[in-house]
């Protein structure tokens, strides 16, 4: 078992920035892909933000956030973590890290195994 904790949601307004950190602990030895994704109202789904391979450390980005969000990982301490700048009230959701154990693509949450619990964010106009 993985379990994935965030931290660094919070109030922010427009233009700010915010960095969200999630920590892994238990089996994460065969780590593949890390991700963030967000849900925006409640029963909507999750929309993937942004991924980082593991091991190759290569990136992916939706096209809402690139330019502005950078995930970055930090192997030895098993954490994965989203800088926000230049956030805007679209991004207001809730964010949720996930990890992928097995290749299977970075996009989909059906691709991610285990879960954080998530982390609200709201920025205000």
């Amino acid at each position: 078992q993985v379990q994935l904790v965030e931290s660094g949601g919070g109030l922010v307004q427009a233009g700010g920035s915010l960095r969200l950190s999630c920590a892994a602990s238990g089996r994460t030895f065969s780590t593949y892909v890390m991700g963030w994704f967000r849900r925006q109202a409640p029963g909507k789904e999750r929309e993937f933000v942004a991924a980082i391979v593991w091991s190759g450390g290569s990136t992916y980005y939706a096209g809402s956030v690139k330019g502005r969000f950078t995930i970055s990982r930090d192997n030895a301490k098993n954490t994965v973590s989203l800088q926000m700048n230049s956030l805007k009230p679209e991004d207001t959701a809730v964010y949720f890290c996930a990890l992928a154990r097995y290749s299977s693509g970075y996009y989909s949450p059906t691709q991610y195994d285990y879960w954080g619990q998530g982390t609200q964010v709201t920025v205000s106009s």
